[in-house]
């Protein structure tokens, strides 16, 4: 443990991070953390500077996304915490570790309600892992150790540490903390064979995996095992890219707009392997699918964090591990006896079925757009998204080759889609960066790409402009008919947009012309938009009739 001199709380801070790997930050500069701008000066830790605190946090969260590391966000007091709390949602509800640091007033002046103090032990008490404030400048250290190990054990989440700003400029002589915490995975061969062995009694089988851990190698072994066992595989919620899509036991991703076939093949499931993910509200179409009260199948559950066995449903067999490592061991297995190929080739041949394009209204057809991109981007291209109907073009659509391609929020959250797209390509700078974005999603942070032409991100945003908040609009139609109220959209021209930002920007009208409008967005070597301008029903009404959209 190295000891050093004293020091400022902003300087011991950064110095921690450094320490545990930290590389990079994304800020909006705040008076209540100025030492720690000031411990930043002379770092090895670039400082990405955002636009909006919900942008800077949602560039984090996307970084752990990607990297499995804590992302790191400082944000100001007051009206900074609060916009960041859409990013620190994001984080909890897609269990992704991030650790958000918020300036805070002086400690001197806690509960005067002094200008911007708020309480955030309450105010992110229900969507972080952890909050706390840090009162001694001389225990940094151990409360920035904490935060990281409690940001990644378990089901990863976010931590918010809140700093005064007298705490952070007061000086301190205290040892630096210590790197990052080794773990060892235990050997899960037995417990894998063993859920194999249970799993082969069955004739209905769905393996369903998801949530975080994920990486490139446990992606090869879950192909290995699906492979070597003949099993269904089925991936969560926006977790699509876990295992190549072109795999012959890949049946599909459980999404907000879920092919009525695969949801049928779930409901008539004798069991389920879950792993990693939690089995939530959209992977269960509102626990619609398996009834908690009642469940129509056998479970067995592999999550690394014991108190979700049981939180919802009530598996027959908990087994408390890291999915990743769970799924090592069971790509080591030899076959079982069972033989699942029909059943497994016939949730095959339905998520074959799904997704052939299904024709919509208008010169510019979405379908046909999504299509070719799936055909023609690199198989490392990272597509990025928010919420929208938009988005479930490229859910049903788009062919993920590889682990580490797929940005998007399982939280729902709109306005994602572009500070992913920019850490993504600040990340992976020799990367094609795709995000698609609807007009009303992309308007929720398009200042962010003020950030991408300071720091040379250069993704490529395509914008679905239908007019309207299109989502909601369906909804309305569906339940209130004739009485639209509140979703329509006066948008601006989003390629002058771009180019008012120092990037390039396009129009297309008609679907053929997307082709030739990319490749000019891919040569311009800087952040590009495409407007998309589509059918005002192509979105919502066809959606309803297709079965894309949920009821």
């Amino acid at each position: 443990m190295s000891v050093s001199a004293s020091r400022h709380g902003g300087q011991i801070l950064v110095d921690q991070l450094e320490l545990l790997g930290v590389r990079r930050v994304f800020s909006v500069p705040g008076e209540s953390f100025l030492a720690a701008l000031d411990g930043l000066h002379d770092a090895k830790i670039d400082n990405i500077v955002c636009r909006q605190e919900g942008g800077a946090a949602m560039m984090a969260e996307a970084y752990g996304k990607m990297t499995g590391q804590p992302g790191v966000a400082f944000v100001t007091r007051g009206p900074g915490a609060t916009n960041a709390s859409a990013g620190v949602h994001v984080a909890m509800q897609d269990s992704t570790p991030m650790v958000l640091f918020v300036g805070q007033i002086r400690a001197e002046d806690r509960d005067r309600e002094a200008f911007q103090e708020v309480d955030y032990r309450a105010m992110f008490g229900a969507i972080a892992k952890w909050v706390t404030e840090v009162d001694h400048t001389d225990r940094l250290p151990e409360y920035i150790a904490r935060a990281f190990n409690v940001a990644t054990s378990g089901r990863p989440g976010p931590v918010v540490l809140a700093l005064p700003e007298d705490m952070l400029s007061a000086q301190a002589d205290v040892a630096d903390g210590r790197g990052p915490i080794v773990e060892l995975a235990p050997r899960l061969n037995g417990v894998a064979r063993d859920t194999l062995d249970w799993l082969s009694h069955f004739e209905r089988p769905l393996v369903v995996v998801g949530g975080p851990h994920w990486t490139a190698e446990a992606a090869q072994d879950l192909s290995a095992f699906a492979e070597r066992q003949g099993l269904p595989v089925t991936l969560g919620f926006r977790r699509q890219d876990y295992l190549d899509n072109r795999h012959p036991s890949y049946a599909g991703d459980l999404n907000v707009g879920v092919n009525p076939k695969l949801a049928q093949r779930m409901r008539d499931a004798d069991a389920l392997l879950v792993i990693g993910s939690r089995l939530g509200d959209i992977e269960t179409q509102g626990y619609s699918l398996i009834d908690p009260k009642d469940p129509n199948c056998a479970i067995a559950h592999v999550h690394a964090d014991p108190n979700e066995h049981g939180r919802v449903y009530h598996p027959d067999i908990a087994i408390t591990a890291n999915a990743v490592a769970f799924t090592r061991a069971l790509a080591d297995l030899p076959a079982c006896d069972t033989d699942w190929s029909d059943w497994t080739r016939a949730a095959r041949a339905d998520y074959d079925s799904w997704k052939t394009p299904y024709e919509t209204p208008g010169d510019v057809k979405l379908e046909q757009v999504i299509a070719w991109l799936s055909e023609n981007l690199p198989a490392d291209a990272i597509l990025t998204n928010g919420a929208g109907n938009y988005a479930a073009f490229l859910h049903r659509y788009f062919v993920y080759k590889q682990h580490g391609t797929q940005l998007a929020p399982t939280s729902g959250s709109m306005g994602y889609g572009i500070p992913a797209a920019i850490s993504a390509s600040l990340h992976h700078s020799d990367r094609t960066v795709v995000c698609l974005a609807g007009d009303g999603c992309f308007q929720m942070t398009c200042n962010e790409l003020s950030t991408a032409a300071q720091h040379g991100a250069t993704p490529i945003v395509v914008v679905v402009n239908n007019g309207r908040y299109g989502t909601i609009r369906m909804h309305q139609e569906k339940h209130y008919p004739g009485r639209v109220s509140g979703t329509m959209l006066a948008n601006p021209d989003f390629a002058a947009l771009a180019r008012a930002y120092g990037g390039h920007g396009e129009t297309v009208t008609k679907t053929e012309d997307f082709a030739a409008a990319f490749a000019r967005a891919q040569d311009s070597g800087t952040l590009a938009v495409i407007e998309l301008q589509v059918s005002e029903d192509a979105l919502s009404t066809t959606l309803t009739l297709s079965g894309l959209a949920s009821s």
